[in-house]
């Protein structure tokens, strides 16, 4: 088992609090087990002899828990067993819960209870939780592995073989026990996404035409990377024979994105220092689930590929990332964190003077002096004119 420990070490300090610690992130992304493992944590070192509460409200088998009041005499129950102890109480999936937002409020106020939920929709933290919540709650969002997890869950040392199967995989857990075989690989992953669609997505926002919202989502993930409005999706549906909305195309995409299953990410005039409202980009979550449930090829669609890890892996490093344009050219990525700012720019491989020259010169007319990085498969170092080079595979490796 990958233990997930940045994001425990980033729980840590908040353990034993009256504040509730929120844990989101796509559907089968590893939270459960990150709550397993933050059990362990509090009653091996923490806590030794404390009472634990979990309760998974995904599972059917717990479905009586799904309204709130039997929900919260449930709790009511098991802190006043131990009035005088902190119970740390677990509840996974918690936004299944109608009305789910009062009683974790009313539990939190007990002296005696430490709360930590889970959930696979980013706006469980943007109604009514926030209100009643405003300064008591803290958010962690989990990821699927970052290829140094998947080096470790994959048992392998970093190599382009290596890497090529992170790129193939991804890096959703469970994959781990599936030995990453071809075949069970690909087909959890479809049903994964099919999860993600239809439990987060359909059922969430009462989405009536599915097939539609099958159809932009493929489209998004074969042209993850790739810059695109709404209504370029509009005219290519349209082509299909399916006609739609720019307003719906935005809605579902949004959607998608409430659920992790797609980043939106914005484009940045440089010079201007202004948010640009046109063609931004979405990334998918997961290379794997990408590879998985489109018409794509991880040797043809390497650019694409390249770019999505780097885009996770930035943003899980907490880093705000935008693309960056400075007249005609394009910067793959702005990362900016903490008032620093990092230019980054992703290419497969540079085997000519005229390739080189592109991907640098996007980053020469950058006009700061903050670092920029030129990250490709090439192991020799092509660094020059103060802008680095880097082998990818060692720079996911390396903050």
């Amino acid at each position: 088992m990958v233990i997930r420990k940045k994001t425990i070490e980033e729980v840590r300090p908040f353990i034993g609090t009256d504040v509730v610690k929120v844990i989101t992130g796509v559907r089968r992304c590893g939270k459960s087990v990150l709550m397993s493992q933050i059990r362990d944590l509090i009653v091996t070192e923490l806590d030794k002899a404390a009472p634990v509460f979990y309760l998974d409200l995904d599972d059917e088998t717990n479905a009586k828990y799904l309204k709130a009041g039997v929900l919260f005499d449930e709790l009511t129950s098991i802190l006043d067993k131990n009035p005088d102890r902190k119970t740390y109480i677990f509840l996974d999936e918690v936004h299944d819960v109608e009305g789910w937002e009062k009683t974790v409020n009313s539990i939190r106020k007990r002296k005696n209870a430490d709360v930590y939920i889970t959930g696979s929709n980013s706006k469980m933290l943007s109604g009514e939780l926030a209100t009643y919540l405003t300064g008591r709650y803290v958010e962690f969002s989990l990821t699927p592995f970052s290829y140094g997890e998947f080096l470790e869950a994959s048992n392998s040392s970093s190599s382009e073989e290596a890497f090529r199967q992170y790129l193939k995989f991804g890096g959703m857990p469970f994959l781990s026990e599936l030995g990453y075989r071809a075949e069970p690989s690909m087909r959890y992953l479809r049903d994964v996404y099919c999860a993600i669609l239809l439990k987060d997505v359909v059922r969430r926002k009462a989405i009536r035409d599915v097939d539609l919202l099958e159809r932009i989502v493929r489209f998004v993930m074969t042209e993850t990377g790739h810059v695109f409005s709404a209504k370029r999706i509009v005219d290519f549906l349209k082509n299909e024979h399916c006609v739609t909305a720019p307003s719906t195309v935005l809605n579902y995409l949004k959607a998608c994105e409430e659920a992790f299953l797609l980043r939106k990410v914005e484009r940045e005039d440089l010079i201007g220092k202004r948010i640009l409202s046109v063609d931004e980009k979405y990334y998918v979550v997961d290379t794997g689930m990408r590879n998985a449930n489109v018409a794509a090829s991880p040797a043809r669609d390497v650019d694409q590929l390249l770019e999505t890890v780097v885009f996770a892996e930035m943003s899980r490093r907490g880093y705000k990332v935008t693309i960056g344009r400075v007249k005609e050219k394009e910067v793959d990525f702005v990362c900016e964190r903490d008032g620093d700012r990092l230019y980054l720019q992703v290419a497969y491989l540079m085997p000519t003077e005229e390739t080189r020259e592109r991907e640098f010169s996007a980053l020469r007319t950058v006009p700061d002096q903050y670092a920029k990085i030129v990250l490709s498969m090439d192991r020799f170092d092509f660094s020059n004119g103060g802008i680095r080079h880097r082998y990818l595979p060692d720079f996911l490796l390396t903050e």
